[in-house]
């Protein structure tokens, strides 16, 4: 047995650029964010569809309802995080989700067909909440137990069990949403966040083993502290971490503009709710799979090859190729093709890197800095690109015009990626004066 554990810790270490004490630390993490990526994967087509059955033009309006309601919740998850050691606040707020996943299956078991749209509406919005908290929630954990140097070789693979749970949870929605309905699904989900919760508490756990073991201080598992409003606060008073804010704003943005192309375009091709769930579905797995590949094998190597600043760029710059072609040519081939390589691009690359960002600041930012940027202000783009979307087509633009006209978007975002990078550079290699705030190394 202990011949067949080194030989896998072999393998994986020829895969991986990770230590052999680092080892289970990445399984562990790994398993966590495979987990919480599946049980929303399963969520996610059954959301699309309501969003389209409750019509495309109202998507700017949801997006306006998730706004507020991320702007409600994030004093709450801060007075949590002042309050409660990391353990227990990251397990409160996944069982928070899945309280509100058992009301959501009543409720679709007993109101009417004729009103189950109102009910869509108000599930479109809550998933997308569900979404950002439960992955910003999951990579703050990340950016506070792993360094700098570490999140440089090991986030790529952490992040491929998120894929691999992607790619599970699309496939249990693809295949099984004709044999027991939507509302069945929403049970599966639940009991993949409680596993998700299980594998918080061993990862806790093993953390605070090694940092006894190695003589340093288990006080990451005590409340954090400082005030409910420091998320807001400290990032108006630091340059880098509003230059964070302006990488998600425009990535947000873009992305925007292409989901609503893609509603727009199966509502258009196919007919009826079940083909359209299913074509969602099969676009996460392409996503999904594309990404797997590329996190297992690529992610770490590239970060540390071409930098963070190199590789915070290459996602704008696909955009910027993406968003030129899908004008010239603005057909459903394209669209598909640049919606896969897009999102791939995201998790397997910008994500993992833009998530290094944050071992750089201090550890009340890594929850409450962090969660306000890839909640409000991540829904903040949502929120113009949607309207502005919805504006540039009443001016008269076609789907073709609104391409050209996110170029430009992408080509600064592309400029700001460029700048954090070096950015947090510097940052890794300064020493501040005591007592500074927001960003310390």
């Amino acid at each position: 047995m202990g011949t067949e554990r080194q030989g896998a810790a072999g393998l994986l270490q020829r895969a991986v650029d990770v230590r052999r004490d680092e080892i289970g630390a990445l399984l562990l993490s790994g398993a966590y964010f495979f987990c919480i990526l599946s049980a929303y994967y399963v969520l996610r087509p059954i959301r699309d569809e309501m969003g389209v059955a409750g019509g495309v033009r109202n998507i700017p309006l949801l997006w306006t309802g998730t706004l507020i309601v991320m702007l409600l919740v994030n004093p709450l998850f801060a007075a949590i995080v002042v309050k409660l050691s990391r353990k227990r606040f990251v397990s409160i707020t996944y069982r928070f989700f899945m309280a509100n996943l058992v009301i959501f299956f009543a409720v679709l078991q007993l109101v009417p067909e004729a009103q189950s749209v109102w009910v869509g509406r108000v599930f479109y919005v809550w998933t997308s909440v569900f979404n950002l908290f439960i992955v910003s929630v999951f990579w703050a954990f990340m950016a506070d137990v792993f360094r700098l140097e570490q999140s440089k070789r090991l986030f790529g693979f952490i992040g491929a069990g998120g894929t691999l749970g992607g790619l599970v949870g699309a496939s249990l929605t693809a295949f099984l949403v004709e044999l027991v309905g939507p509302a069945y699904l929403l049970l599966v989900s639940v009991v993949l966040l409680e596993a998700g919760v299980f594998f918080v508490r061993r990862l806790s756990h093993w953390f605070v083993t090694l940092n006894e073991a190695g003589g340093r201080s288990a006080a990451p598992e005590q409340p954090i502290g400082g005030s409910v409003l420091a998320g807001i606060t400290h990032v108006f008073r630091s340059t880098y971490l509003l230059g964070i804010c302006a990488y998600m704003l425009l990535f947000t943005i873009a992305s925007t503009v292409l989901y609503i192309q893609q509603l727009e375009i199966a509502e258009r091709y196919l007919a009826d709710s079940g083909s359209r769930i299913a074509f969602f579905a099969k676009i996460d797995l392409a996503v999904n799979a594309l990404t797997l590949m590329t996190q297992i094998f690529l992610t770490g190597r590239l970060i540390k090859l071409l930098g963070v600043a190199v590789t915070l760029t290459l996602l704008p710059a696909v955009c910027v190729v993406g968003f030129t072609t899908l004008g010239v040519a603005p057909t459903l081939a394209v669209l598909v093709v640049f919606q896969v390589l897009r999102r791939a691009g995201n998790f397997a690359v910008a994500r993992p890197t833009r998530e290094t960002l944050y071992t750089v600041v201090n550890r009340e930012d890594k929850y409450k800095a962090k969660s306000f940027i890839d909640t409000f202000v991540y829904r903040g783009g949502d929120q113009i690109g949607a309207w502005s979307y919805a504006a540039l087509g009443l001016l008269g633009l076609s789907s073709a015009g609104i391409a050209f006209a996110t170029v430009p978007i992408a080509g600064v975002w592309l400029v700001v990626g460029f700048w954090l990078g070096r950015k947090q550079t510097a940052l890794a290699h300064r020493d501040l004066p005591m007592g500074a705030v927001p960003v310390t190394t």
